[in-house]
């Protein structure tokens, strides 16, 4: 344990939006790339990031949040388009990938498998490190894993239920299946050597499994690195110097300040308080925080894929652990219940999400 640390911790957000026309149909972001610092396209073509800077504050963040987002809105207005605050494309419509070698390389590696991953948009939380409690910030968020069904945004994949986390299902269950090292939750580190070592193994797999798929290793060096190369939902990230979790859904800005927030107020704590695992209980109190064994994390994160906050599991686990669940009303639980979910009705939630996304945009900016 290191010393306490002072000064304030910083986060920042990183959140994709479905970009659609005026009819709910999937579109190009065009020029809306340009409405604002940190907007940016993705890997497939009707994706907009909108990234914040590091924010020393949550009242920071808060507002560098809602003002990009006023801005890329504002465009959007003039041009037609809409932005959609949910996890999945909900029905069984094409998704095109942009062209790029790291795309192809990730076809190539991950194989037929990877068309779920297109499906997909989400929320990327990341804190500062503290120097000497980088592992246990990892390790706490880690355990903080299961707080992805505080946002879960969408059921439905292919115009069928999936799970409550339709998004996390298709990630790591699906995408990267049959490399699971990839893709799925990884356990709890010792120190940040365990982890580099954890991260050079990977890499190496890496690149023997796309040299195997005819994969020239310079291009894939270009392209990779040991770090860019994983998908595991939590990372120590060198390159910005942060611990990143990638976990929940895209969702209404106000849900995933609030849970950003929520994680970086707990992750906070380890400046001061003893940091210890025990049990499979887990808890946040004033003496400290306890992290539940990892067996028992993924029980919770299953749960909390599966079944969201119709979980009394997820439930009990995020009340100990600090979270208001009063405060989260996840789209998953209220748009679910459909057989099926035909591209009409995919137009139409979309549209809806959309109106709601702007509300709470404007709302925020009058505040």
């Amino acid at each position: 344990m290191s010393e306490s640390t002072s000064g304030p911790l910083r986060r920042s957000i990183e959140v994709e939006y479905w970009v659609v026309e005026e009819d709910g149909s999937f579109t190009d972001p065009g020029g809306l790339v340009d409405a604002s610092p940190g907007a940016e396209r993705e890997f497939v073509e009707p994706v907009l990031e909108v990234k914040t800077t590091p924010c020393d504050s949550a009242a920071e963040l808060r507002e560098e949040l809602y003002e990009r987002l006023g801005d890329v809105l504002s465009r959007a207005e003039e041009v037609g388009k809409r932005l959609v605050p949910l996890a999945t494309p909900l029905s069984d419509e094409s998704v095109t990938e942009l062209d790029s070698d790291r795309t192809r390389i990730q076809n190539r590696v991950v194989g037929s498998d990877f068309q779920y991953a297109r499906h997909c948009v989400g929320t990327h939380v990341h804190v500062e490190q503290r120097p000497g409690r980088e592992i246990d910030q990892y390790n706490a968020l880690v355990a903080l894993d299961p707080a992805l069904a505080l946002v879960n945004s969408s059921p439905y994949y292919d115009g069928k239920r999936l799970a409550a986390g339709a998004r996390s299902k298709l990630y790591r269950r699906m995408t990267y299946d049959d490399v699971p090292h990839q893709g799925r939750l990884w356990r709890y580190a010792d120190d940040t050597r365990e982890w580099s070592r954890r991260l050079e193994r990977r890499f190496e797999e890496f690149l023997v499994r796309a040299e195997e798929e005819g994969v020239d290793r310079a291009t894939i060096e270009a392209n990779f690195s040991p770090e860019s190369a994983v998908w595991t939902p939590v990372q120590l990230r060198a390159e910005f110097g942060t611990v990143e979790w990638r976990s929940p859904d895209c969702s209404l800005p106000s849900d995933v300040l609030r849970l950003a927030n929520s994680v970086a107020d707990v992750v906070n704590r380890l400046d001061d308080a003893t940091l210890r695992i025990d049990g499979d209980g887990g808890r946040v109190t004033d003496e400290g925080v306890v992290l539940p064994e990892f067996d028992a994390v993924l029980r919770y994160v299953n749960a909390a894929i599966e079944d969201g906050l119709d979980s009394t599991e997820v439930r009990s686990y995020l009340d100990r652990m600090g979270f208001d669940l009063d405060a989260y009303s996840p789209v998953s639980h209220e748009i679910d219940g459909r057989e099926t979910v035909t591209p009409a009705d995919a137009r139409e939630l979309r549209l809806t999400h959309a109106d709601r996304l702007e509300r709470d945009v404007r709302s925020a900016v009058r505040q």
